[in-house]
């Protein structure tokens, strides 16, 4: 993480142990700012010719960061975590250090493109099943006529046990250079591929956003926006998909959702 003139228009403190503003969730930074302040700051920034890592955890990635060293190594080697979950948002409120909204990778998939276009900024679209990124290309430039994109490619199945593939992946972004690199894989192979090709374009800006290709696509339905709101999204992607997702929802993500608010809750409590 990094300054920038940008933030001098950000109405929040600048902790002295960071250069951009940040909230502290559970030991991790994340950066205090609205969806359309981290839109013109990520645009502000490639302008200026200066690239970066955005990661959006949600619940479940945050969960992680807390139960695997790995996991919370890896989140704290990127530029740049934004909270992609109602439950960071009512977290940080319960402890008296308040996001102001959440950002997730569903909205600024559609955000960022459209002030790309607007800036003349590029973008290549990294991942998603087999033509999704293609079909999410076709969409965003019917939306939005003057964005550029500069190329699309999909990783095979099982790409991330294979050193050729990773190389394919890595040639495919060297030969349509883009100043926004959208990654549409789950956490954390998207992550762990940024990490191993982002040298190829180092002012580049590379953003991990799950399966946004396929909610731009269509081939996913996003939640209504009321349920988004309640921090109910997490119910209709269960009814979408139960077996994949019901031990990540109700095992592990009920348990871990009720520790973190109490815990804030608490540390709010101190902190009054």
């Amino acid at each position: 993480m990094r300054n920038a003139a940008w933030l001098n228009t950000v109405n929040a403190p600048t902790p002295t142990s960071s250069p951009i503003p940040t909230v502290n969730l559970l030991g991790f930074p994340f950066f205090k700012a609205t969806e359309s302040q981290l839109v013109d700051y990520v645009l502000t920034e490639a302008a200026a010719g200066r690239g970066g890592w955005i990661v959006t955890p949600n619940l479940d990635i945050l969960r992680q960061g807390c139960q695997q060293p790995a996991i919370r190594e890896l989140l704290l080697r990127t530029d740049v975590l934004v909270a992609d979950g109602m439950p960071l948002i009512w977290a940080s409120r319960f402890q008296r250090t308040p996001l102001p909204e959440r950002v997730s990778g569903s909205h600024i998939i559609w955000s960022i493109p459209e002030a790309a276009a607007a800036r003349g900024a590029s973008i290549f679209l990294l991942g998603g099943k087999e033509g999704a990124a293609d079909e999410c290309a076709k969409v965003l430039r019917s939306r939005f006529p003057k964005v550029r994109i500069t190329g699309t490619y999909c990783p095979p199945f099982g790409f991330e046990r294979s050193e050729a593939e990773f190389a394919k992946a890595r040639a495919a972004v060297e030969a349509a250079p883009a100043d926004i690199v959208f990654v549409a894989l789950s956490f954390p192979k998207g992550e762990h591929l940024i990490e191993r090709i982002r040298s190829v374009a180092p002012k580049s800006w590379w953003i991990g956003v799950g399966i946004s290709f396929s909610f731009v696509a269509g081939d996913v339905k996003k939640a209504p926006r009321w349920m988004q709101v309640a921090g109910l999204e997490w119910m209709h992607r269960l009814i979408q998909e139960p077996k994949r997702l019901a031990r990540r929802y109700l095992v592990d993500g009920l348990p871990f959702a009720a520790r973190l608010l109490i815990g804030s809750a608490w540390r709010g409590v101190f902190r009054s």
